[in-house]
């Protein structure tokens, strides 16, 4: 018995118009980006070349600063757009995996980049929280809000919030958090790029890098939007992976002789850890423990008496000046011992307090390995160990999984993130977007924690223990830069540098990563314009971020709907001007660390913004007084927690009162309180006042069955 014959097969349909203009698109990037990473790799080969015959390191730093700020400049020229939805949202035609790259440079900040290595040198384990915070809240992107924001369909995380809460109410709450979280991110950004400036060029200001750098951001995203920012995202992504990888690979293959550092790591780890066991033990460091010890003894006594002691000072500090002027020393010691004086505080209580932080960082120092945890220590304390120890541990462990938990909410929350995926074709594209935005950020996340061991081993081992006019060019040359970043001191003069003598600040790790390795100036260029390539990327975005929400969802929205497209990409761009010059300022001051300024984003942004957005997708029930509600106690709580226990935020608002910390939770992990605040208003509220429209309710059910 024969089978029966199967029907033939249709004739595949051929692609439409506009499938193949698609594809045809798709190959011109593939094309020009492509040229593009070889073009930048033999520019650096021939670099390299050119410092091997001569080239000076400052006219390296010049060419590696000069060269892609060019080429940004050049794309957003060709980018330029005065239409919205170009503006906007890059005409809704970016590719899933252009999109992926575009969204990892714009999540590749300076904190990223720079700060991430740094901060696993200086915690070690506990740095580990960072990635899994940061990569894990990709995952609740893609599931809760990527694909659902894309069916939407609009421009902005406010415009959402407008439309799907009817009303402008909280259109303007979330337009607020949108600027604040934003705000205070591109403000660190900014402070990267000064950072990086300022090394690149050898510049003596670091507010002079600063506004330098500010050039570089407009040019990206001041004429063509956002889709001037997302093709300049994808050329910066290929940089900053390129320079992040190379040094690391480099050392690798130098102390190990694998060229994939992730395998090296745990190798590297083990020796670490023993070289951490020798060096707490090693006599010359009881001696620099000793020395701090002894410092904050004396300032302790001194705290007993502050208005003698501070009469004892300001006398010693008049008769220095006095001595040199009587001396004719040269002006610059004058002037040297002249800002000692007027540096002195004023009052009691200034002094009081500038002792107890100068006596607290001594306790710090006067700790085994400067004050840094063993390495591969889980958690500070022993949870077998005394009462002390025990709670310690449960802290350490508390904060631990408070700042996962942070960082994963916050990174679902962040409106330039978000934003990102109202760029894709369609609600399928925004779901792969997120996936490829994973595995390009992934791909130096699981490398960083491998870079910081490996700086760890050199430092421990080619560094410690030199005579102190031996030491390698790489510290003098970060000093010039930021003494607070870099700087050695012989405490129990000897002579020789211990590990307690040097004050290192995280955020120079990845900067001086070839310097420290030995490398060529030249790999050193290349990863400081890496790292700005990060600043430059993730600053595009925010500003761009804020710009778009002042000018579509202030000014259009609210204040006059009637106003024409052109008129509104008009004003983004002046908002755009003055966001940049006021971040500018802000960064030269040097509010606080990058890392904390990230941080305090994340906080703020998964407070305000992700209960509404979440409750908003997935609960048809949820109305305007319960978002509004939810939003402004979320943010409430938040800034009310970080402005009473971080000390930089108490002293800006004048905070005198006692730190107490919740259950131990340190500032930095603040939107643990502020996202179930938020969550809990939302509901409560919504459930005691009317619900939303009948229109609403239909338009959130379509929102949760997302097609492409």
């Amino acid at each position: 018995m024969t089978e029966p014959a199967l029907p033939p097969l249709p004739p595949r349909r051929p692609p439409g118009p506009k499938a193949q203009a698609s594809m045809v698109f798709r190959r011109k990037l593939n094309w020009v980006y492509g040229g593009y990473a070889l073009a930048f790799l033999l520019f650096v080969v021939a670099l390299a070349m050119l410092e091997r015959w001569g080239l000076s390191r400052q006219h390296i730093g010049f060419i590696f600063l000069a060269a892609p700020m060019v080429l940004y400049a050049v794309i957003g020229v060709m980018c330029r757009t005065t239409d919205a939805t170009e503006y906007y949202v890059a005409g809704r035609r970016v590719p899933a995996i252009y999109n992926g790259m575009a969204t990892a440079a714009d999540w590749m900040s300076a904190a990223s980049f720079i700060g991430m290595a740094g901060t696993l040198y200086l915690t070690g384990y506990d740095g580990l929280a960072f990635i899994l915070g940061w990569t894990g809240g990709y995952c609740l992107v893609a599931l809760l809000l990527a694909p659902y924001l894309r069916k939407f369909g609009q421009f902005t995380i406010p415009d959402f919030l407008g439309a799907r809460y009817d009303g402008n109410l909280t259109r303007l709450i979330g337009l607020g958090a949108t600027i604040l979280c934003s705000f205070i991110y591109v403000v660190a950004q900014i402070y990267g790029v000064g950072l990086i400036t300022t090394r690149l060029t050898s510049i003596a200001s670091f507010e002079v890098g600063v506004f330098l750098g500010l050039g570089g951001i407009l040019v990206c995203s001041f004429l063509g939007g956002m889709k001037a920012v997302t093709w300049t995202q994808v050329a910066q992504y290929i940089v900053l992976v390129v320079a992040y990888m190379v040094p690391v690979v480099w050392l690798s293959v130098k102390q190990t002789g694998n060229p994939i550092p992730q395998v090296a790591y745990g190798y590297q780890l083990q020796k670490v850890s023993e070289a951490e066991q020798r060096l707490k033990v090693d006599p010359k460091e009881l001696e620099v423990i000793e020395v701090y010890a002894t410092r904050a003894k004396a300032l302790e006594e001194r705290m007993r008496d502050v208005p003698g002691a501070m009469a004892r000072d300001r006398a010693a500090a008049q008769q220095r000046v006095d001595a040199l002027k009587r001396a004719e020393a040269p002006q610059r010691e004058i002037q040297a011992a002249e800002r000692v004086l007027a540096a002195l505080p004023r009052t009691e209580a200034e002094a009081k307090a500038a002792w107890a932080r100068e006596r607290a960082a001594l306790l710090e120092r006067a700790k085994p390995l400067g004050g840094m945890p063993d390495h591969a220590a889980q958690f500070a304390g022993d949870p077998n160990g005394s009462p002390e120890e025990q709670q310690q541990y449960t802290e350490a462990r508390r904060n631990f999984l408070a700042l996962v938990f942070c960082l994963m909410v916050g990174t679902a929350g962040l409106p330039h993130i978000l934003t990102r995926y109202y760029t894709t074709p369609s609600v399928k594209e925004a779901r792969e977007s997120v996936s490829w935005s994973l595995l390009f950020i992934l791909l130096l996340y699981i490398t960083a924690p491998a870079l910081a061991v490996m700086v760890k081993f050199e430092i421990f081992t080619h560094v410690v223990g030199l005579p102190f006019d031996a030491l390698p060019a790489w510290v003098a040359n970060w000093h010039k830069v930021d003494p607070a970043l870099m700087s050695v001191t012989d405490v129990n003069g000897d002579g020789f540098l211990q590990l307690g003598e040097i004050t290192l600040g995280g955020d120079i790790i990845v900067l001086a990563t070839p310097e420290i390795a030995g490398l060529p100036f030249v790999i050193s260029g290349m990863v400081a314009a890496g790292g700005l390539a990060a600043a430059l990327s993730t600053a595009d975005g925010l500003l761009l971020t804020i710009a778009n929400a002042l000018s579509h969802d202030l000014y259009f929205k609210v204040v006059k709907p009637e106003v024409s497209t052109g008129r509104r990409v008009v004003m983004s761009k002046l908002l755009l001007l003055l966001v940049a010059g006021g971040a500018a300022f802000l960064a030269a001051q040097r509010p606080a660390n990058i890392l904390f300024l990230v941080s305090a984003a994340f906080s703020l942004a998964a407070s305000a913004l992700f209960p509404v957005l979440v409750l908003g997708v997935f609960w048809r029930r949820a109305n305007g007084w319960g978002a509004a509600s939810g939003m402004v106690a979320g943010l409430a709580v938040t800034f009310w927690y970080l402005a009473s226990t971080h000390p930089w935020l108490r002293g800006l608002f004048g905070v005198t009162s006692p730190v107490e910390l919740w259950w131990g939770i340190q500032p930095i992990s603040a939107g643990v309180f502020g996202v179930p605040v938020g969550f809990l208003v939302t509901i409560v509220v919504s459930l005691l006042t009317p619900r939303p429209s009948p229109k609403t309710e239909t338009m959130v059910e379509a929102l949760r069955y997302p097609r492409s």
